[in-house]
């Protein structure tokens, strides 16, 4: 989405869904972090339907803080924006972070093994942190009608993660929701930019092709046997709540369910 001021953005419509037709343009959108937007950007959002704002940081990436848990667990964070979040009136604003940074011990092993910042964090974040991907889908499912704009920092791997709960519980191909993640690395050059600080594209790149693998082959060997539906009903989400996600974001086959709203702008 090229709206003002938004970064790392993309509607999880128009993805091909193993039974056929696609997913819903206007139900669910991806970003990284908003403090850039503008006053365009957040009309453009609102025109293609965005209501509520979910933020998947931690509370030292949103407000500065004497006590930084995120720097403290070794993971990599943007410096939190002076002026704080905001969202304009008509668009809620939640904040559900995913992370459980207060598990440090679990967050340095992670970057120790130099799984962070890349999908490679996922079987084992999915494994021991079941409860908080729960509470960020149940949050989403829970949202007023209307599309729901999560982010996080970059927009890639808290992001990522939650998207891939999502698409797989859509029965979106595995390879859509891979190449959907692969869509960062070129996207994130631009906020890199903008935020004054180095481009991680090369770095992580460096630390995939170390364990052998790529960031779509990581996100693949996650998705392989992986059950969404069965996950997130064990972790605590309920059936009313994981049909509410499937109906706002799965089309009907048909040869009108791929077709991108027009939006002013």
């Amino acid at each position: 989405m090229s709206w003002p001021g938004f970064f790392n953005t993309r509607d999880l419509g128009g993805l091909p869904v193993k039974s056929g037709g696609t997913t819903r343009f206007g139900a669910f959108f991806r970003a990284a972090d908003l403090r850039f937007v503008t006053e365009a950007g957040w009309a453009r959002a609102r025109d293609a339907g965005v209501r509520t704002v979910v933020d998947l940081r931690n509370a030292d990436e949103i407000r500065a803080t004497a006590d930084p848990r995120t720097a403290q667990a070794g993971s990599a964070q943007f410096i939190a924006d002076t002026a704080g979040p905001a969202t304009p009136a008509g668009i809620d604003r939640l904040e559900v972070p995913l992370d459980d940074i207060d598990d440090l011990a679990f967050w340095q092993h992670v970057n120790r093994a130099g799984l962070n910042g890349t999908p490679l964090y996922y079987p084992v974040f999915l494994r021991q942190k079941a409860g908080r991907c729960a509470a960020v889908v149940k949050a989403i499912a829970q949202a007023d009608s209307g599309g729901v704009l999560f982010h996080c920092g970059a927009g890639r791997d808290r992001t990522g993660l939650i998207t891939l709960l999502l698409l797989a519980l859509a029965d979106v191909e595995p390879r859509a929701i891979a190449a959907d993640y692969a869509m960062s690395a070129e996207a994130l050059e631009a906020l890199y930019a903008a935020m004054g600080t180095d481009d991680q594209g090369p770095l992580v790149r460096a630390v995939l092709a170390k364990h052998g693998t790529t960031a779509e082959a990581a996100v693949l060997a996650t998705l392989d046997g992986f059950d969404a539906g069965q996950y997130l009903l064990a972790a605590g989400v309920t059936g009313g709540e994981l049909r509410a996600l499937r109906g706002r974001l799965v089309n009907p086959a048909g040869p009108s369910s791929s077709r991108r709203p027009t939006t002013p702008g």
